[in-house]
């Protein structure tokens, strides 16, 4: 006879099965470069009652609700900690607008269509509507992680994700109240919404300035260690969510939003081993919560919605949310790629799936107010959403971007004097991905106001330079007025980043042999400038040419990586090529040649073509499709 199993060991059990599962999704989605999120509901799938029938709501009972609220004030936490204030700068009209006008046309459109589509009360579908307006950092920030896309892009959504997780939980909270009142005023909803924002505002600035005191202000006794300081700041972000949330229902998500805010932009004491920590903790609170709820998801709700529920995502992912964001967007610094991008990729997360599971539970009881039939609607639509956009936005979100080109190789040019704005110019006309690092605070300011992505700072600290993206950047370019600068730039990004391509600028030409030492492409300033005018004597229309590269011609060397073109002559390739393009210089174990017409091509070798932009661009996308090997070499 089996010895039964107690419900403590059993519940023990699923929870470290369902971190387990959690962890190896996080480690497939590394591998496959696919947004772990879509692994994570897969899993959850699997296992639910839908699936192997390992873990059903029943195995938590009452307590879901409250751990998942828990497990989502880390999540939200550790993403507003992460937001730098300078990178939300980068898009602010543009994140301004999405979480106001953006999440105003998200609310009306999905209630009208969630009421015209599934027949739903305007009450139900005002709860849907509110619901679906967050995208939220549990699914943006996995997308982002697999996603290098420019940084304004990226401060829009994660900054839209973080916010308006906030406005769909007070929102939401306000609908579900006021269902069971009659003959309310308008303005009681606003009222309402401002009261439990204000609270949350209110107990994050708070949590938020007594960590700050303790950590920055009180002398540090003796023994302290910077596992002090993590632990502080994980009690902190618990207890500004539970306080507020028991002031104000649901108000604790704008709390953990504001205190991680805060607290990200100030200098903590070990802040960078809090934020490490922090990461860690949410990595397995994501994977637990994510795995938790998509168990809750059941197909016969889903399919008992029929063409109507399909017709709502429709309407939601394709309609309203690239609408919404064209909107959001309009005149502003990003390209139609880049919206179009940013309007098909905004799966639906946590929030939505944790508060409409708490309250369809309540609108099944016999108190008002009572829905059972709202309840079953409510939480198949919602899931329903969140199942379709994490599989098709969140699974394919790097073949979008790939399929748009919207995934630039990121510069980091240290220095934005002349010589840095000058470069950061020319690089982004190119559609390159450029980050400035200056460590003068008013020069910043005036590079960041003409329009350049940057940020403050020298470039001779690890961390400063892995914040800046230095760990995916194709090229680092040292381009300070000072050698000594440089070269320590020069030797941290070759002694901790696999970065392709490091130059520095050499303003004392004796100085050049000790760049060349670390394997480094030095550029001396009187070289570069004897050679520039040069080339206006001798060569005064090429010269010019050069001087608008990337505007209208351009150069680029790429690597021959395709078996295909092994073999193949110069002459049989350039009918290939676009109208205007030919490959100018061909180098062969460091030797350089122009190729004739008999010219056979060799694995390795690198080919210059010169001609109009859009055509080079053409050509070498015709040479290296996205997703293949090998590709773009250096710009020249």
């Amino acid at each position: 006879m089996a010895t039964p199993v107690t419900p403590g060991v059993n519940l023990l059990m699923i929870t470290a099965v369902i971190i387990t599962l959690g962890v190896a999704a996080q480690v497939l989605a590394d591998r496959f470069q696919v947004p772990s999120v879509l692994f994570l509901i897969l899993t959850g799938v699997a296992v639910g009652p839908e699936g192997l029938g390992l873990v059903t709501q029943d195995v938590f009972g009452g307590a879901l609700s409250t751990i998942v609220g828990l497990s989502v004030a880390i999540i939200v936490f550790e993403g507003a900690f992460h937001l730098d204030l300078e990178q939300i700068h980068e898009a602010r009209s543009a994140a301004v607008y999405l979480v106001t006008i953006g999440a105003l046309i998200s609310f009306a459109g999905t209630t009208v269509a969630a009421h015209y589509l599934l027949g739903a009360s305007w009450g139900i579908a005002g709860l849907i509507g509110a619901l679906l307006i967050a995208t939220g950092p549990t699914v943006v920030t996995p997308i982002l992680n697999v996603v290098p896309v420019r940084d304004h892009v990226a401060a829009a959504l994660e900054t839209e994700g973080i916010v308006n997780d906030v406005t769909a939980a007070i929102l939401a909270v306000v609908v579900f109240k006021l269902l069971a009142s009659t003959e309310v005023a308008p303005s009681t909803y606003l009222i309402e919404f401002v009261e439990r924002l204000s609270v949350g505002v209110f107990v994050g600035l708070a949590v938020a300035v007594g960590l700050w005191f303790l950590l920055t202000q009180v002398e540090l006794p003796a023994g302290w260690t910077p596992q002090h300081a993590r632990l502080m700041t994980l009690a902190g972000a618990i207890l500004a969510f539970s306080l507020a949330d028991t002031i104000a229902t649901e108000s604790g998500v704008a709390a953990v939003a504001v205190a991680g805010l805060l607290l990200g932009n100030v200098d903590l004491a070990f802040e960078e081993t809090v934020a490490e920590f922090k990461g860690d903790i949410t990595l397995l609170v994501l994977s637990f919560v994510f795995i938790a709820l998509a168990t809750l998801i059941e197909f016969e709700s889903l399919l008992s919605l029929g063409l109507g529920g399909l017709a709502l995502v429709f309407v939601v992912a394709v309609i309203l949310r690239p609408f919404l964001v064209f909107i959001s967007t309009l005149g502003d610094q990003f390209t139609v790629r880049e919206q179009l991008f940013m309007g098909f990729v905004g799966p639906r997360g946590i929030i939505p799936a944790s508060v409409a599971t708490l309250f369809a539970i309540q609108l099944q009881t016999p108190t008002p107010p009572s829905n059972p039939e709202g309840a079953s609607l409510l939480a198949g639509t919602v899931f329903l959403v969140i199942l379709l956009t994490v599989v098709f936005e969140g699974g394919f979100a790097r073949q979008i971007a790939e399929q748009l080109d919207v995934i630039p190789m990121r510069v980091l040019i240290i220095g934005g004097g002349r010589v840095g704005k000058e470069l950061a110019e020319r690089l982004e006309d190119r559609g390159e991905n450029v980050v400035i690092l200056e460590r003068d605070d008013a020069l910043a300011k005036q590079r960041r106001s003409e329009g350049f992505t940057v940020r403050t700072s020298n470039g001779t600290d690890v961390e400063d330079l892995r914040a800046a993206g230095a760990e995916s950047a194709k090229t680092v370019l040292a381009a300070t007025g000072d050698d000594d600068t440089n070269l320590l730039v020069a030797q941290l990004v070759r002694a901790k980043f696999q970065t392709e391509d490091v130059i520095a600028r050499v303003n004392k030409p004796e100085n050049r042999d000790a760049f060349e030492e670390l394997g480094v492409k030095a550029v001396s300033a009187s070289t570069a400038t004897a050679w520039a005018i040069d080339n206006l004597v001798e060569r005064p229309a090429l010269s010019k040419w050069m001087t608008e590269l990337g505007r209208s011609g351009d150069v680029q060397e790429i690597e021959v990586t395709d078996e295909e073109l092994v073999g193949r002559t110069v002459a049989e390739i350039n009918p290939d090529l676009p109208d205007g393009c030919i490959i100018a210089l061909l180098t062969r174990d460091e030797e350089n040649t122009v190729p004739t017409g008999e010219t056979a091509l060799q694995l390795g070798d690198h080919l210059t073509i010169i001609g109009p932009r859009d055509g080079v661009k053409e050509a070498i996308e015709w040479m290296h499709p996205p997703g293949t090997d090998g590709g773009w070499v250096e710009p020249r």
